[in-house]
């Protein structure tokens, strides 16, 4: 014998408290709400809408360097601290929070080339013009003790960059070779070398933290493995590679910052062709960084503004300047993903949101549902045109404008070039390159 039993839940619809808003129980037949979807679109439209009202990036400016910003590097441990370092050799140590400078050193003479903190947080080192590597404690020395470094290495030439090792106390530094150090000696472990030409960049790998990058001024990306003690691969682009990074999350994905406007995103297994071309810049690009979640970099460019990608799109998510920004050397994103730091010629340390329309602090539960809807919705309408159109409708400075624009008519006057010269030659004698192809000149291995 079967009883049925009318259950309720009175969570369903009595409310918490007098100030909560009545419950509504609702039916989501689709046949009841025939005009969902146009609904729907209206309030996609004025979430697109308002994200471009409210997207304000620019937080602050961090000043006080006395010359252009030449390097940066992150604390490990701390959210809160970053270490920057400048043209006349001063190393300066900010607090976010407070967003002013704690602590400056007067490090090196002539250019910081480089810096990077230790995998532990207690102390971190720099090279510059001098021939020098120096390391410093953290921490401000005690009322009455010098500021001067632990330990100093003189090397034979200049260094160009450095970088530490990320669990073992070992660091690279590069110039006229790769050099691996161990922190107790004087001396590198060992000297890694392919080819006769300045090395301008290196860079450990986060997650199989033996193997190394470093970018050569004669167009080479070469890999190290430090097991091995040779190098591993190298692949040759059409201009040089300034720097690059690898992506925290993917261990065998870096992005290469070229001089060619460029990044190209390689897996290290496939030189042969980059897994990804972003483009959108109009001068050199100097500098990139990853976010920790490894799904997004930001770069810095010559042409004087910061342009976020995402790591499968060749076209840029966003792209900031302010009126004062000069070329944008040095860029960083913050260990939370939240913020982005770059570091430019005219002496100022910039802090920006990593996403322009987020509002920051805390956020009611309310609010997040809202945020959350509304981000869905966005999401399900984005290819709509305009939805679309809004969503990427940037201001850009006029000199960046004007060069998009002739650069475009170039590159229609190459296709143009391309398929005339196609049309009137015999079949198959004129190949189609795909633009992954076109800026590799070869790989060795």
């Amino acid at each position: 014998m079967k009883v049925k039993v009318l259950s309720r839940n009175p969570d369903d619809y009595v409310r918490e408290t007098k100030l909560d808003l009545q419950r509504v129980p609702r039916n989501y037949d689709p046949a009841l709400h025939p005009f969902e979807v146009a609904r729907e679109y209206v309030r996609a439209l004025n979430a697109t809408k308002l994200e471009r009202v409210f997207a304000k990036p620019f937080l602050s400016s961090l000043d006080g360097h006395r010359d252009g910003v030449n390097c940066m590097a992150k604390h490990p441990k701390s959210l809160s601290t970053v270490l920057s370092g400048a043209c006349d050799g001063e190393v300066k140590i900010w607090n976010l929070t407070k967003r002013q400078c704690i602590r400056t050193i007067q490090a090196h003479e002539g250019f910081v080339r480089g810096m990077c903190a230790r995998f532990c947080g207690t102390s971190f080192f720099t090279v510059g013009d001098d021939k020098t590597v120096k390391q410093w404690k953290m921490e401000s020395p005690e009322y009455g003790e010098e500021e001067e470094p632990i330990h100093t290495i003189l090397g034979k030439t200049v260094f160009t960059g450095i970088d530490h090792h990320w669990k073992e106390p070992v660091f690279a530094t590069c110039g006229h070779q790769v050099d691996i150090w161990d922190e107790q000696r004087t001396s590198p472990k060992c000297s890694l070398t392919w080819g006769f030409d300045s090395i301008s960049s290196v860079k450990f790998n986060p997650i199989e933290t033996y193997l190394l990058g470093s970018c050569a001024s004669d167009r080479n990306i070469v890999l190290y493995d430090m097991r091995k003690s040779t190098p591993l691969k190298k692949v040759i682009l059409n201009m040089r590679t300034n720097t690059l990074c690898w992506n925290p999350m993917e261990a065998f994905i870096f992005t290469a910052a070229n001089e060619d406007y460029n990044l190209y995103t390689f897996d290290m297994r496939f030189l042969e062709s980059p897994v990804m071309v972003h483009m959108d810049h109009v001068s050199a690009v100097l500098d990139v960084d990853y976010s920790p979640t490894g799904k997004e970099f930001v770069s810095a460019s010559f042409d004087k503004s910061i342009r976020i990608f995402p790591v499968d799109k060749g076209h840029s998510r966003e792209v900031y300047h302010t009126k004062r920004m000069q070329h944008v050397i040095t860029v960083k994103w913050t260990s939370d993903s939240k913020y982005i730091l770059c570091g430019s010629d005219e002496m100022n340390i910039r802090l920006w949101k990593a996403n322009a329309s987020e509002k920051l602090g805390v956020l009611a539960p309310r609010e997040k549902a809202a945020m959350n809807y509304n981000q869905k919705l966005k999401e399900k309408f984005q290819f709509h045109p305009q939805i679309r159109r809004i969503a990427q409708h940037r201001h850009l400075p006029k000199s960046i404008y004007c060069q998009i624009k002739e650069q475009r008519i170039m590159r229609e006057a190459r296709r143009r070039k391309e398929l005339n010269r196609r049309k009137h030659s015999k079949p198959g004698s004129v190949p189609f390159v795909p633009e992954r192809k076109k800026h590799i000149v070869a790989v060795v291995k």
